[in-house]
C-alpha cells in the first residue's frame, strides 16, 4: 500500500509517515468503519492525496456538509442578485459565491454573471474591505454577501462592531453564516445514518474549542476526533478515530493540537456572540438545521440587507429544475460521481450545483483530481 502515485501532486507528498500510518490503520482496524470528514478542505486533500484509497478493504471517508458556500441558500443568492441589480448598490463577496447559481442554475444565474451584464460587484477577501468600500462611496450603498463558518463569522462581526463604533450608516450584510455542530446533529439524525465517527475541521476548533463537540460526542456516543488539512495530519486523525472504536471508546480527541486550544479562540467568539445569535435556518440541500445559523443580534440589525428587499427576507427558493444531488453528497449519501449531470451538464465552467463550484466543493475535488470520466459508486 502506498501513496497513490496517480495523485497529480503525489511526488510532494510525504509518503514514508503517510504509508506508516495507513500500515497501522491496517494492522489496527478489525472489522470496516465509515468516518466523515466533515470540512470541505479536509474533502480537498483527502482527494487530492488519494488517501481514501489508502484505508483498509471497506473502510470509508464520506465527505460532510463542511463548504459554506456549498449551503449557502439558493434563495440568499437570489437575494443578492436583486440587490445588486439596484444602480444605488455595490455587491461585494468573497470569490466564489460570485459563481454559485440562484433558484435557476440551469438559466446560468449568478453574480459574476451579473457583473458581466454592468452590475457592480466586487470580489473581497475580507468584510474589513466591505467597510473600507462604505467609506469610500458614502453615496452609494454597499452589501456584503456575508458566508461562511465560525471560521469567517468573527470577521465579519468585527467590520460590523467597527461600522457601529464609527457611525458608518451605508453598509449592510446579507448575512448568511452558519454552524458546524448542529449541522453534524442533523446527519447524525438521519434515520439511514451510517457514520461510525467524524473527523473534524481544525480551523472551525481553533475558533470554537472542544466544548461543543465533546457535547456532541457524548449525546451520540461516538468518537470525534479534530484534525488538520495535511495528509499526514488527516491520517493520523484517521488512526486516533479507528483505534477510540476498536477500543469501544467515544469523546474528542484533538490531533491538531499545535493550532487547536481546548478553549478555542476567545476573542473571536466574543465578537460574534456580540454581534450573531443562533437561529434555526435552510441550508442548501439539506433542509432547516435548528440553531444551524447566525443572525443578526437586535442592536445590529440595521446592518441587515434583507429589509431592503420587496418584500423583505429571503424568498423561497423556486423549485430547481437540476438534476444536481448536491443534497445527498452534502450527506455522505452519494459520491459526486453518482450524480448524472457530474462532469457532462456540470462542469467548473458551467456548474449546476454549488459543490462544484467552491474551493472546498466535493465535486470540484473530484473533478480536478479524479477527472470527469471517474466511475459512479453509491455512497
Amino acid at each position: 500500500m502506498t501513496l497513490l502515485t496517480g495523485s497529480p501532486v503525489a511526488a510532494d507528498a510525504p509518503p514514508t509517515r503517510v504509508n506508516a500510518l495507513a500500515a497501522e490503520l491496517e494492522d489496527l482496524a478489525s472489522r470496516p468503519w465509515t468516518l466523515m470528514e466533515v470540512c470541505g478542505g479536509q474533502t480537498h486533500a483527502i482527494v487530492r492525496w488519494g488517501l481514501d484509497q489508502l484505508l483498509p478493504s471497506g473502510m470509508r471517508l464520506i465527505h460532510g456538509p463542511g463548504c459554506p458556500v456549498c449551503v449557502t441558500p439558493a434563495a440568499t443568492v437570489d437575494a443578492a442578485l436583486a440587490l445588486a441589480r439596484r444602480p444605488e448598490v455595490i455587491l461585494a463577496s468573497y470569490g466564489d459565491m460570485l459563481r454559485v447559481p440562484g433558484s435557476d442554475p440551469v438559466g446560468g444565474a449568478d453574480l459574476l454573471g451579473l457583473r458581466a451584464t454592468g452590475g457592480d460587484v466586487r470580489l473581497l477577501t475580507s468584510p474589513l474591505e466591505a467597510l473600507s468600500l462604505a467609506r469610500r462611496h458614502p453615496d452609494r450603498l454597499v452589501v456584503f454577501l456575508a458566508v461562511g463558518f465560525e471560521t469567517t463569522a468573527p470577521a465579519t462581526a468585527v467590520a460590523l462592531l467597527q461600522a457601529r463604533r464609527q457611525g458608518i450608516e451605508n453598509l449592510r450584510v446579507l448575512a448568511s453564516h452558519v454552524r458546524v455542530v448542529p449541522a453534524m446533529e442533523a446527519v447524525l439524525s438521519e434515520p439511514d445514518c451510517a457514520i461510525d465517527g467524524f473527523l473534524a475541521a481544525g480551523h472551525v476548533a481553533a475558533v470554537m474549542g472542544l466544548g461543543e463537540l465533546q457535547a456532541l460526542a457524548e449525546r451520540h456516543r461516538l468518537p470525534v476526533v479534530v484534525t488538520g488539512f495535511q495528509p499526514e495530519e488527516l491520517m493520523q486523525g484517521v488512526v486516533t478515530c479507528v483505534r477510540l472504536l476498536e477500543e469501544g471508546g467515544c469523546g474528542v480527541r484533538n490531533a491538531y493540537g499545535a493550532v487547536v486550544r481546548p478553549d478555542g479562540n476567545p476573542q473571536a467568539r466574543s465578537a460574534m456572540e456580540a454581534v450573531f445569535e443562533p437561529v434555526s435556518a435552510p441550508w442548501r440541500g439539506l433542509g432547516t438545521i435548528t440553531g444551524g445559523a447566525l443572525a443578526l443580534r437586535e442592536d445590529y440589525r440595521r446592518f441587515d440587507a434583507f429589509p431592503l428587499l420587496d418584500p423583505p427576507g429571503p424568498t423561497a427558493a423556486a423549485p430547481e429544475d437540476n438534476p444536481c444531488i448536491s443534497g445527498r453528497i452534502l450527506q455522505g449519501r452519494a459520491l459526486p460521481s453518482d450524480c448524472p449531470a457530474f462532469g457532462g451538464r456540470c462542469r467548473p465552467e458551467h456548474p449546476l450545483g454549488a459543490p462544484m463550484v467552491s474551493s472546498e466543493g466535493a465535486c470540484a475535488a473530484y473533478h480536478r483530481y479524479r477527472g470527469a470520466g471517474i466511475p459512479a459508486r453509491c455512497g
